[in-house]
């Protein structure tokens, strides 16, 4: 009988397939990158996927975000995402936390033998925390860097985060993990230029404006998350 990884175990094989089935990812956010990056996990196999978003769906999110429709508007994004991944993979094992990862839960959430963490989250100081404790505690973790405000997925790399470069928000945790020692962070950040957005009227006070966001650069984020993953996970 055919099975939906029939055509990934063509590339990887059977044993990396059964590797993929006992492993655990944890995803923080599922938005624009962790909604996509959630998804390509979900079709290699991975056997357990814990999400964690304490965030519910709103119209502005349907731009960019795949779990975001008319439809799924005012539901919690991680019990939208639970559903998605079971319709796709009903015998893995998904677990989710409606809350805000930082650094007075990260225990609670990321336990000792997750195989992989994958940072999506848009606030620097729980970004930071995750990192710093994903080090000490010597598990795998990537992070995503700023998505919003470019046009161009194409400029998207995969590297550690002293070696970046242009993007603002990497500039910022360079800073913050050089402080605290943090020694390694693999990340995937754009070197393309931040596009300047327009901002409403309404909005110019405001001390937080919404960056803009496209549907093709998150989602290209989190797919490349995804890749580095996969291949992390069965050694490619």
């Amino acid at each position: 009988m055919a099975h939906f990884l029939d055509r990934t175990k063509r590339i990887i094989g059977e044993d990396n397939i059964k590797k993929l089935e006992k492993s655990k990812v944890v995803i923080l956010g599922v938005g624009g990158v962790g909604g996509f990056a959630a998804e390509a996990i979900a079709r290699s196999g991975i056997g357990k996927i814990i999400i964690v978003d304490k965030d519910e769906i709103d119209v502005t999110n349907i731009n960019r975000q795949i779990i975001a429709t008319n439809s799924t508007i005012g539901r919690a994004k991680v019990e939208v995402m639970r559903d998605r991944i079971l319709d796709i993979n009903p015998n893995c094992e998904v677990i989710v936390h409606k809350v805000f990862i930082d650094e007075n839960n990260i225990e609670e959430i990321i336990h000792k033998d997750i195989d992989y963490v994958i940072d999506a989250i848009d606030t620097i100081s729980s970004k930071i925390s995750v990192a710093v404790w994903c080090e000490k505690n010597d598990m795998k973790l990537i992070s995503s860097m700023g998505m919003g405000n470019k046009l161009d997925p194409t400029k998207i790399k995969v590297s550690e985060i002293y070696k970046t470069n242009v993007c603002p928000l990497a500039k910022v945790m360079r800073q913050e993990l050089k402080k605290r020692n943090v020694k390694k962070l693999k990340v995937i950040y754009s070197e393309e230029q931040p596009i300047k957005p327009i901002i409403k009227e309404e909005e110019i006070n405001m001390r937080k404006k919404a960056p803009g966001s496209t549907a093709f650069v998150p989602s290209v984020g989190g797919l490349i998350i995804a890749s580095q993953v996969i291949r992390d996970i069965i050694n490619e």
